[in-house]
């Protein structure tokens, strides 16, 4: 099994790790005011683009 000669320094680490960092998502409001994922159906209210797409128990 192959090992390294040498130790791998912080800062080589680090720049090596620099790519690893997990994506903040994108929200946005609905018009009903509650955040929501871009491209997806609100699930508070059920609108999508501004047409009602699924009924839901508290839709306005």
């Amino acid at each position: 099994m192959a090992l390294p000669k040498k130790r791998t320094s912080r800062s080589r680490r680090g720049m090596r790790r620099s790519h690893d960092q997990v994506a903040v998502p994108n929200v946005i409001l609905c018009k009903c005011g509650e955040p929501t994922l871009p491209h997806r159906i609100c699930p508070s209210c059920g609108t999508y683009k501004g047409r009602q797409v699924l009924t839901t128990e508290n839709a306005e």
